[in-house]
């Protein structure tokens, strides 16, 4: 199966994806698809985050459209409820002499983490572990920035994209680094490491550093490792100490792939900065939130375009070969495929 299409692969659904931002659920449903599974996440009325079926078993039109009645979902269409288990515990017009359907939806496992609402999408057995999470999301040391991406595209295009640290030549005013040499590949059947050397434009090191990401004047080349993560099946880069990112994967289905690039900028070098009160930092970590959104945005951008103009090529020349020299990728293509056949 080793000759398998990388670009046809379906996902290994034993693991945890993220579908959205805690922030994009609010008091109404939402419907997200994750591997052409159509699927709806609410709130009780206790906050809790709860993920179902996207569909009503009357007449199958999407829960999604309806409204959340206490600790239930209502269909929009005829009032059906239903638990958080999926069970229809209410049908507004049952006659006396009639029961409650025994119908039942699928219930996901759901954790909101980190920001994020992560799902579980595969075969729940009671032992699937916990989501990745992001350290750094309440640390008060880190500001994060977010920029959602949003591709016409198999996923695969996205993660050797985020792999490949020599495609740096394509963002030009938005590139963070320079001059990458890959130094070393690490790799088992859960992820691979690959280690670059390379020059990074930025340095946290003063009070003003940070003025960096909005003016690049500022900006003075020199080394720092880069170090690029597939964490099978998200993605996590570091750029010496001051840069930590995050690609956390939601594909969609053969062609189109969600994701959120989480930037994360570190305070450490500031030891002034940690003697303050804990409300104080939380305040300027806070007030800080999407300081890098312009140079993130612009990166998205850019990327973007890349990738879908390869999924198009893709899909007019199947049996097209291209010419790799990043032995990096072909180690990522690997665990892809491997991953993707369990």
């Amino acid at each position: 199966m080793t000759n398998l299409d990388v670009r046809q692969l379906g996902i290994n659904l034993n693991h945890w994806y993220v579908v959205a931002r805690s922030d994009e659920v609010k008091s109404q449903p939402l419907g997200v698809t994750l591997w052409h599974q159509n699927i709806v996440i609410f709130r009780d009325s206790t906050g809790e985050i709860h993920a179902l079926e996207n569909r009503c078993p009357h007449r199958q039109v999407q829960l999604s459209h309806g409204q959340v009645k206490g600790d239930l979902l209502e269909c929009a269409y005829h009032g059906w409820q239903f638990k958080s288990t999926g069970n229809c515990v209410f049908v507004p017009y049952l006659a006396e002499n009639q029961k409650l359907p025994s119908c039942a939806i699928r219930a996901y496992p759901v954790r909101e983490k980190d920001g994020f609402i992560w799902l579980f999408p595969g075969e729940s057995d009671g032992n699937i572990g916990q989501p990745m999470g992001l350290p750094e999301w309440e640390h008060l040391n880190y500001i994060a920035t977010v920029s959602q991406i949003d591709c016409n595209a198999h996923y695969s295009f996205l993660i050797e994209n985020l792999m490949d640290m020599y495609h740096g030549h394509l963002h030009q005013d938005w590139q963070a680094w320079a001059d990458p040499v890959l130094v070393d590949i690490d790799e088992d059947e859960h992820r691979v490491d690959a280690h670059y050397q390379a020059k990074s434009y930025y340095k946290i090191d003063k009070i003003w550093s940070i003025s960096q990401l909005f003016f690049p004047a500022l900006r003075r080349l020199h080394p720092e490792p880069l170090d690029v993560s597939y964490v099978y099946p998200h993605w996590v880069s570091s750029l010496g100490q001051d840069f930590r990112i995050y690609c956390l994967l939601c594909p969609v289905n053969l062609r189109q792939t969600r994701a959120y690039l989480v930037h994360f900028t570190s305070l450490n070098a500031f030891w002034r900065l940690h003697k303050l009160p804990i409300w104080f930092r939380r305040r300027i970590k806070d007030s800080l939130f999407g300081s890098a959104q312009g140079l993130l945005d612009g990166l998205v951008r850019q990327d973007v375009q890349m990738i879908e103009e390869e999924q198009l090529a893709y899909l007019a020349h199947p049996q097209g070969r291209g010419y790799e020299l990043n032995r990096a990728l072909v180690s990522v293509q690997g665990l892809m495929r491997k991953q993707g056949e369990l």
